[in-house]
């Protein structure tokens, strides 16, 4: 199991910690040397500027003491003191009288206590004053005191913008370091550690650490390479592993001939696949296959020829039936077995077995011989048939054997009625699938009456198919197993079309009336239906006001807002819509706000015993008040007496079908139906 790992202390912080320690130290310590050097600079500074301004005086300061001019001496001080950092000024003849003299308070401020100590509160300047013609003769002396104050605040604020700017360019300088070092270093290691994080321990080699973009061969380069070729190394050691294991328990636990799990592995695979169904309260098909006269063929062709044979055989199924939804194994000589999870019924089931018969029955070829086998199955269902592993393989073997009594290339199921049924579902499938080519489907018309004016205003189209063995099969027989299989939707196209002309020729005949078909569920999910139904009207030139298309409610209620979607289309294009069969269904008002509905049919069984049976009559007289409160008309399906056709019209149901007026008709005869029973109803006015 991998180990899920998270950095603690990231090294990225630490470098960054220290590069900007050592960084503010060296600014402190270069910015200190140099305010150290600023110091002396401005000492020299203050000194230089003494001599200077003495300079500047000294011939004037000369002559006033040499003529004892007390004036000039005080202008001379006077003149010192423009100079704001001059604190004290004077002029004295030798003996220390002061010839003039200007004195003024040391200046105040907060950082005065410091600068003090560094460039003394003041500074004094002392120098006789002599004629150059006898410089030996000293007249007096000038001495000038500076208050340092002022050349003080001047270094202090370039000490402060020279510690400021050295420790901000130290510490730019430090972080430009930790950029470089995080791209250069700490960004690729980041990325090598996500990258290990990746590798599945238990296989190692399916991926590798990624090398990081210019570092190939720089020594990260070199220590993801050294890293990958340790993983592949031991990804190989795994494999060859686990190579090892596989083929000591594919020798204990798999055929070694075909590869398949053998009869003990099977057994447990079985108990769990029961569990599984049991879980999922589902059921599972058991069948054992034979292969038909295996004995004769080894004997013909050989051992070798036969195992190969049993290897073809195993292929074949694995390559038909590989997935979840099967287990396979071989249960010894030429038996194999199959257990199909999930199973909605046997016929699901029958299936299997026809894709197992036609996968084994497929011919062979060995060393320039074709050899073509037949097998026999013999299939057991849980839980119907055994609730236990052993019991279920044993009926499934006991069929099986059975089975092969009755001859070669079959399937047997282990109940005797429920394989009879099944076997005629199957057969029903294979005939329908070739009904329609063979021209075995016609379709008949029953008349639809208007109860208020005794006229037939349509006809619903009914398909019926003559089988040619069988006779006339019910439509309840072969619709659900066409809705099953999918070929309704052929059938209902067919159905479409054919209606359709039917109504065309009519209409030319003068003879128009509304044709209703029915629409199954399977139709109405197909995304082109819409179209299809269009085109078809379009190709007879069909009034789209002159089809019905009637549907049941369950068959809408699966997915309601794709249905109401394309009803609705259908019903702008002009075609009308009709709930069959309602009452026996949801018979919900949502779905009837919703869909854009015109006729409900009431269910024949609630006509058949209409006035006979309190609730049916009771159910009729709720729908046909439905209809009325709704603004639907309502269609009465199997009136089969004058009472019931009464009653119908004196509840105020204005549609009515069924053998009282007429049991569904070929076209011709529905023509003649037609003119008849308006003929009667035009001598019965007369």
């Amino acid at each position: 199991m991998q180990k899920n790992f998270e950095v603690e202390h990231h090294l990225s912080h630490r470098v960054l910690r220290w590069v900007l320690g050592v960084a503010l130290v060296s600014g402190i310590i270069i910015s200190a040397i140099q305010v150290a050097l600023d110091v002396n600079r401005v000492s020299r500074s203050l000194d230089d500027h003494a001599i200077q301004t003495i300079a500047l005086v000294h011939d004037a300061a000369t002559q006033a003491v040499f003529s004892i001019d007390s004036e000039l001496a005080q202008q001379v001080v006077d003149g010192l003191f423009e100079q704001e950092a001059v604190h004290y000024a004077s002029i004295t003849h030798p003996d220390g009288e002061p010839l003039g003299s200007g004195n003024r308070p040391l200046q105040q401020n907060l950082f005065r206590p410091m600068t003090d100590v560094i460039f003394n509160p003041e500074r004094a300047y002392r120098q006789r004053l002599s004629r150059p013609s006898n410089p030996d003769t000293v007249y007096g002396y000038l001495e000038i005191q500076y208050d340092t104050a002022h050349a003080a605040r001047t270094w202090l604020e370039r000490a402060a913008v020279t510690f400021i700017s050295g420790i901000a360019t130290a510490v730019i300088l430090g972080m430009a370091l930790f950029v470089v070092f995080h791209l250069l270093l700490t960004r690729p290691l980041l990325r090598i550690v996500h990258s290990v994080k990746q590798v599945n321990p238990e296989h190692p080699d399916d991926r590798l650490v990624e090398l990081p973009l210019g570092h190939q061969t720089d020594e990260l380069g070199l220590w993801v390479n050294a890293t990958n070729n340790l993983l592949v190394s031991i990804g190989d050691t795994q494999k060859r592993h686990r190579e090892a294991e596989d083929r000591v328990n594919r020798l204990s636990h798999y055929d070694q001939l075909t590869g398949l799990p053998s009869r003990e592995t099977f057994m447990d695979l079985l108990k769990a696949d029961i569990e599984e169904s049991k879980t999922r309260k589902n059921s599972l098909s058991l069948m054992v296959c034979g292969i038909d006269d295996f004995k004769s063929i080894n004997e013909q062709c050989g051992f070798s020829t036969g195992d190969l044979i049993l290897q073809t055989i195993a292929d074949r199924l694995m390559q038909q039936l590989g997935s979840h939804r099967f287990t396979i194994a071989r249960l010894g000589s030429d038996q194999f077995v199959i257990v199909e999870k999930g199973l909605r019924d046997g016929y699901q089931a029958a299936d299997t077995a026809e894709q197992v018969l036609d996968c084994i029955n497929q011919p062979m070829n060995f060393d320039n011989q074709t050899v073509t086998m037949s097998a026999t199955l013999g299939i057991a269902m849980f839980p119907h048939d055994a609730a236990m592993a052993d019991r279920l393989l044993q009926c499934a073997e006991q069929t099986m054997a059975l089975a092969k009594q009755g001859g070669n290339s079959r399937f047997q199921f282990y109940v005797a009625s429920i394989d009879q049924e099944i076997r005629e579902r199957k057969q029903l499938e294979k005939d329908l699938s070739k009904a329609q080519a063979n021209r075995e489907f016609h379709l008949v018309y029953q008349p639809q009456i208007n109860l208020e004016n005794r006229r037939v205003i349509g006809a619903e189209a009914l398909i019926r198919w003559e089988h040619p063995v069988r006779g006339l099969v019910p439509p309840d027989d072969f619709i659900p197993v066409a809705e099953v299989n999918g070929s309704i939707v052929e059938i209902g196209q067919w159905v479409l079309d054919q209606a359709c002309w039917q109504a065309a020729q009519w209409a030319a005949d003068g003879m128009p009336l509304r044709i209703a078909i029915n629409l199954s569920a399977v139709q109405l999910r197909r995304d082109t239906i819409v179209d299809d139904i269009l085109d078809t009207l379009e190709r007879h030139s069909v009034p789209a006001n002159r089809l019905e298309l009637e549907v049941t409610e369950t068959s809408f209620m699966t997915n309601l807002e794709d249905a109401v979607e394309k009803l609705h289309r259908l019903h702008q294009a002009g075609i009308s819509i009709a709930v069959d069969d309602f009452g026996t269904g949801y018979s919900s008002l949502t779905y009837l706000k919703r869909m854009p509905v015109q006729h409900l049919k009431i269910d024949k069984q609630f006509i058949r015993d209409l006035l006979v049976n309190e609730d049916d009559t009771r159910i009729a007289n709720t729908i046909i008040d439905l209809g009325r409160s709704l603004n639907l008309s309502v269609v009465a399906e199997g009136v089969e007496t004058a009472e019931q056709e009464y009653y119908l019209t004196q509840r105020g149901c204005k549609l009515a079908q069924g053998y009282f007026f007429s049991k569904p008709l070929l076209p011709d005869d529905f023509e003649t139906f037609v003119a008849g029973f308006h003929q009667k109803i035009v001598e019965n006015n007369v």
